[in-house]
Order: C-alpha cells, then structure tokens, then sequence
C-alpha cells in the first residue's frame, strides 16, 4: 500500500485519513472518527463497549479494521483505520446527530480526492484553502507551497535512484537539515516546541526559503553527480544543505539576525493579531 498522510477536518476537529494509491481508497482513523461522533472523553472505551452492545461487529471487526502506521509525538505506531464502507458500518452502532452530517462529509472528501487525481491544480487550491484557514499569511502560502513542489522534485530523484521512503528518505533529510540549520528534524521541532506538527509548516518565509534551497540544490547536484550508494547520497545531501548554510551565514552577517528561530506558526499568528489589534487602536486614536 503506497500511503499519502492527511489530516482532515470535520466540523473544525481532526481526522486522520491515509489515501491509498493502489486500491484508490481512503481508510480513516476508527478513533478519530469515534471521537468526532460521540465526543467520548475516552473514545477506546467506547469502542470497547459498542462492540459488546453490538456481537455482528464485534464478530466481523478484524475485517472492518486495518491497523495502519502513523506518526506519533512517540514515533510510528499502528493505529486502526477503516475504509469508507467500514467507517459506515461502525456509525451504524453509534446513535449520534452528527452520524448523516458525517457519511456526507466522507463522501465529499472521497469525490474531492478523485477530482485532483484528474486534476493536480485542485489539490493546491484545496491546500491554500487549508492554510488560509489556519489563519497562514497569502505570502507564507505561495512560499509554502513552492517548497512542495521543491520536496516532491527531490524525493522523485530519490525514488528514480532506488531509494527507499522511510529510513533512507528520512536520514538523507536530517542531513540536509543539519547541515543549513545545525539541527536535526526532531532537534529543529523541539526547538520550535513542536510534538506532531509539520515542522515545515512552523518555518518562517526564510527558513522556509533556505531550506527550498537545500533541497533544490541536493535534487540538482545528485542529477549532475548520479551518486550510486548511499553513502555517495548522503554527500550529495551535506553538498545541498551546505549551500544554503552560506547562505544562511551571510544574511545573518549581512543583518545581525538570526535566520532560524524558535517562532512556531501558533506564536507567529499570535504576534500578527497582536499588532493588528495595535494599528486598529492607533488608527481608531487618530
């Protein structure tokens, strides 16, 4: 099963979803969905007690559910998902006002993944949609999202290179990461007091940049050298993530700040409401 990860929203609260490109299927987080549905302060115990209220799903739930890897604050850990068809059978052993609202909502999300597979601009329109909610700036978004299509570049070299996603990918990252920022992946999200966010999704426009240029320049170096073994890729990496350490060194010299920084995306929009409501008052003052 080849897996992309997303975070769905119903009703402004989360649901983990993993999208299957073989079978074209979306499987949801069964507690996630649970938790939603019946706003159970321990959705495991109420599964626990829906499966003994109900014996047919109990009996049939080793086929409904599909235990699944995800990222945790813990590092990976299975967790169960079921497909569209499962989801709708549990729902059927919970009595809740929001179980309609939910099977639509499903639905919509299964018919918007299968129109960006036709079309790949719907899916940046669905991303910017996704930030702007968020409450993420128009120019944080354009950057953002350019840093995608920077990531996808370079991971499409890896993967024409037969590197494997997971270890591989993620060594040859943290590479590059501490090679531009002197930090590791988990070092630079602990930095940031992140736990599961997007470490990405918590840079700023220059960290953002920089780190666009690590990766542009790694998926340009290993075109030109065509490293054979890992241990050739993992030069190519510290080459990528040098480049942009220079980078990173002259603007810092050039302005006496600090290119990396602690600063999330939660403390940023914070700072940016804050002087917002500043002007608004001096404004209202004059």
């Amino acid at each position: 099963m080849t897996q992309h990860n997303k975070i769905q929203l119903f009703e402004e609260k989360k649901v983990r979803a993993l999208w299957d490109d073989e079978a074209e299927k979306w499987y949801f987080s069964v507690i996630d969905v649970v938790a939603v549905l019946t706003e159970s302060a321990n959705p495991t115990d109420y599964i626990k007690k829906m499966r003994k209220r109900d014996p047919m799903l109990a009996e049939g739930w080793g086929q409904i559910v599909t235990p699944l890897s995800v990222d945790t604050a813990g590092g990976k850990q299975k967790t169960n998902f079921a497909t569209m068809e499962g989801i709708l059978r549990i729902i059927q052993s919970i009595p809740s006002p929001k179980a309609e609202p939910f099977k639509q909502w499903m639905a919509q999300v299964a018919a918007q993944r299968l129109d960006q597979m036709q079309d790949p601009e719907l899916s940046i329109e669905q991303a910017m949609m996704d930030y702007k909610r968020l409450g993420y700036s128009d120019a944080w978004i354009n950057q953002r999202l350019k840093s995608i299509e920077i990531r996808k570049d370079l991971t499409d070299e890896w993967k024409k290179r037969g590197l494997q996603e997971g270890v591989q990918f993620a060594t040859l990252t943290d590479i590059i990461y501490s090679t531009w920022s002197g930090m590791t992946a988990k070092e630079y999200k602990q930095f940031k007091g992140l736990k599961k966010e997007n470490l990405r999704d918590n840079m700023t426009n220059r960290e953002l940049v920089l780190n666009m240029l690590a990766e542009l320049s790694t998926k340009d170096i290993s075109e030109s050298q065509n490293p054979d073994t890992f241990g050739e890729h993992m030069d190519v990496a510290r080459q990528g993530g040098e480049i942009a350490r220079h980078a990173r060194m002259e603007l810092e010299t050039k302005t006496g700040k600090p290119v990396v920084t602690s600063l999330n995306a939660k403390e940023a929009m914070k700072l940016k409401a804050a002087k917002e409501d500043e002007q608004k008052q001096i404004n209202e003052k004059n």
